[in-house]
């Protein structure tokens, strides 16, 4: 509420001194610049805050943490190592392996046969179970035979005989416990389930009381683990829940450590590096914040000589090498009938888990969104032995605070004192900047640093600093038309004098010309003048360009700085208004021409003009209120008109005028540039460059005219080899002529990319 009514107060203060301005008041043009640059401090500090107290926690913005993920997926996805072969292979419990062995869950028995072969046949180094077994696999035959035995067979030595022959190849729990004997087996189990069922996997760690409660490490309330007899068969065990999950449900980081009753237990992941490493303890690598007593800064993970880089949760960033299938995946079945080659598994830590769709272990990632959990933990194995892990230290939190703090105050001071265009430039320089160094240290020093909210705060204050200048601008604009618009242009005095009661909105139909000029490079002259200087020197081109208009009997429609607009045939009817119009332009030309060594003597710069003549219907009349009436002209041929003065600049000529007023005034020879279709209309147009009156052309001059044309033919009947031959030597002859290039670069890219079969030759100006 404060800001706002701070804001509301500058808006009044200023309205105030520019309201005493228009009453002619004395006011001081340094207040209201300052009270409008004061607004702009004030908007972009408040910006900045926001951001800030975001960082700090205190106004949390889910919008800047999506847009963090998203950039961390993006350079994720940027890169991606080209990693041709991988130390993890998977088991996959696949579509192909349900059709063949039957649906999951299969038999331990079956377990047991891929367990027996994944060792003793393709001697593989380590495997892993992304599966939890919690429950017993109870045979029924098996039972009914313990029941007749217990029961009216027990003294029965015949049957008794067979039953313990038998009994053992019918208990698949413990032919699948022998299989997890004396091998280098790795059980999964879920943590936080809220239960307590299983036997849990003795602890890697027990937090001692100089650690316990100083890191916050996830603490599950039960688990789901596997059967005891399991469990205490397998070398190892690891959880392969994932409580970290952020909160748009994408797996980013994975915790390798959760604390249970006091104690750490290991993640899938990590048990199997473990594991592959020869099993070497643990260690925290920390950093306290207060010393004795504070809290502890969890930095890495270390097993042996490897240490992982985590969060203060043990959360680790998933090293993705690719999208799903990036690792070998080889169908459980084929592992069961040995169909597989042993090079493809020997020596290798395998993964058992699934990818068939019906079993959801479809994990979203940044890279996919159905994705396989037991993939998930390859990518960790996969970072973790080549120590490829992302790192997101704690001080990238305070980085991120002083960035943007420095990035808010600076841009907030600076951009004010600049043009646009500066202003345009520094920004994506500092947005280039800011991503340069983010792109470094990713790629070459593993950090990730934030970088979504300082380009976000710099893209939003330089699009704060501009806007705001537009409609203080766009504003300024409209107060001096309320000061100024009384004045009309002297042509109408009289007779609008006598019929004030008859001015109204409504207008009439005719047939018109309208001539739009502007100056060439106008801002770049305007930012090299003083205001005085450069007052003198508009008024000194403008009113020659003034007197050739009343000259030629046209009606000054209205100064645009720089620019002029004009039109003839009202109010006083002219039969002739293409004529004037187009003799208007030729002494503009001219008269521009003649300025050039008295600007010259003076100082002052060239001045090039562009204009842009056009004929056809418009709509003309008093428009406005009974306050305020301007006698001007509007319709399609007006718009057309002043897209004509645009092109000016494109064809590298002084003069463009419009089809209408070419065939209007015959008594001139044209140059045809073009067929095009300008911004707004959807009907081609030719356009053509005045050379003079047909007496005053030279002969050299038709010849080049005929020459050129037959070129024209050439293009849009695509015979470009004939075209280029009949331009190429006119541009010999005359190289600073703008169109000989445009064409010979057309046909050049026409050339290489053949147009569409139903292409007419017309050029598309899309800008105005």
């Amino acid at each position: 509420m404060a800001f706002t009514q701070v804001i509301c107060y500058f808006q009044a203060r200023q309205k105030q001194i520019i309201t005493r301005a228009a009453h002619h008041r004395p006011a001081s043009q340094g207040t209201i610049l300052e009270i409008q640059r004061i607004i702009r401090y004030v908007l972009s500090i408040a910006l900045t805050i926001v951001f800030l107290l975001h960082v700090g926690g205190i106004l949390p913005m889910p919008i800047l943490q999506t847009l963090e993920n998203l950039s961390y997926d993006t350079r994720l996805k940027l890169t991606l190592p080209k990693k041709d072969e991988q130390r993890v292979v998977i088991v996959d419990i696949d579509e192909k392996s349900l059709g063949e062995i039957g649906r999951w869950p299969w038999n331990r028995d079956i377990l047991a046969t891929i367990n027996d072969n994944l060792f003793d046949y393709y001697h593989i180094d380590v495997l892993g179970f992304d599966i939890v077994f919690a429950e017993a696999d109870l045979d029924a035959g098996a039972q009914l035979l313990e029941q007749m035995a217990s029961g009216p067979l027990k003294n029965d030595e015949r049957f008794i005989q067979e039953y313990r022959k038998a009994i053992p190849k019918l208990k698949r729990d413990e032919i699948f416990t022998r299989s997890l004997e004396n091998r280098k087996t790795v059980l999964g189990f879920v943590m936080d389930t809220g239960t307590f069922t299983g036997k849990l996997p003795p602890p890697v760690a027990k937090l001692t009381k100089d650690i316990k409660g100083r890191i916050p490490f996830v603490k599950p309330r039960g688990y789901t683990a596997n059967l005891a007899i399991l469990q205490d068969a397998a070398y190892s065990g690891g959880f392969f829940d994932n409580p970290l999950l952020d909160k748009d449900g994408v797996f980013r980081r994975v915790p390798l450590l959760q604390e249970y009753d006091g104690a750490l237990h290991e993640s899938l992941a990590l048990a199997v590096t473990r594991v592959a490493l020869g099993s070497p303890r643990i260690e925290l690598e920390v950093e306290s914040e207060n010393g004795q007593g504070g809290k502890l800064f969890l930095e890495s993970v270390k097993i042996g000589d490897t240490a992982i880089p985590v969060d203060d949760r043990s959360g680790v960033l998933v090293p993705y090498i690719g999208r799903e299938k990036s690792f070998e995946y080889i169908p459980a079945v084929d592992i069961l009938n040995r169909t597989t080659p042993v090079d493809k598994l020997q020596g290798k830590l395998a993964l058992f888990g699934a990818s068939a769709p019906g079993l959801r272990d479809l994990r979203t990632t940044p890279l996919q969104a159905a994705y396989p959990g037991v993939e998930v933990h390859a990518n960790i194995i996969e970072g973790i032995l080549d120590q490829r892990i992302m790192h997101q230290p704690g001080y990238t939190l305070g980085l991120e605070f002083v960035m943007l703090l420095v990035l808010g105050l600076a841009l907030t001071f600076v951009l004010p004192l600049l043009s646009a265009i500066w202003g345009t430039m520094v920004a994506a320089g500092v947005i280039t900047l800011l991503l340069t160094i983010n792109m470094v240290a990713w790629s070459s020093y593993h950090l990730v640093l934030p970088i979504a909210t300082p380009v976000l705060l710099t893209l939003l204050i330089y699009l704060l600093q501009m806007t705001y200048g537009f409609f203080v601008e766009s504003r300024g604009k409209r107060q001096l038309a309320h000061l100024f618009g009384q004045y009309v242009p002297p042509e109408l005095v009289n007779e609008m004098s006598g019929k004030m009661d008859d001015i109204n909105l409504d207008g009439e139909i005719r047939d018109m010309s309208v001539l739009f000029t502007d100056v060439r490079g106008f801002t770049t002259i305007s930012e090299s003048m003083e205001p005085k200087q450069l007052t003198e020197l508009i008024n000194g081109f403008l009113t020659p360009i003034t007197k050739v208009i009343h000259d030629q009997r046209g009606t000054i429609d209205k100064y645009m700085g720089d620019a002029v607009m004009a039109f003839w045939g009202a109010p006083l009817a002219d039969d002739q208004h293409a004529l004037h119009a187009l003799n208007a332009a030729m002494e503009m030309i001219a008269e521009m021409k003649r300025l050039k060594p008295e600007f010259a003597a003076r100082g002052w710069p060239e001045i090039n003009i562009g204009v842009g003549v056009n004929t056809g219907e418009m709509n003309v009349g008093n428009k406005g209120s009974e306050f305020r009436v301007d006698y001007t002209v509007l319709g399609d041929a007006v718009n057309l008109g002043s897209r004509l003065e645009s092109l000016t600049k494109v064809y590298g000529v002084d003069i463009i005028c419009g089809e209408a007023t070419r065939h209007a005034v015959p008594e001139y020879e044209y140059r045809e540039l073009d067929r095009v279709r300008v911004k707004g209309k959807d009907r081609p147009v030719a356009i053509y460059e005045p050379l003079g009156l047909l007496e005053n052309v030279d002969k050299s001059v038709r010849q080049n005219l005929k020459r050129f044309n037959l070129g024209l033919k050439h293009y849009r009947a695509q015979r470009w080899d004939e075209a280029e031959r009949e331009i190429f030597a006119l541009s010999q002859a005359d190289p600073e002529r703008k169109i000989y290039r445009i064409y010979l670069d057309r046909i050049i890219h026409f050339r290489n990319n053949p147009p569409a079969g139903d292409w007419d030759g017309v050029f598309d100006h899309l800008s105005k």
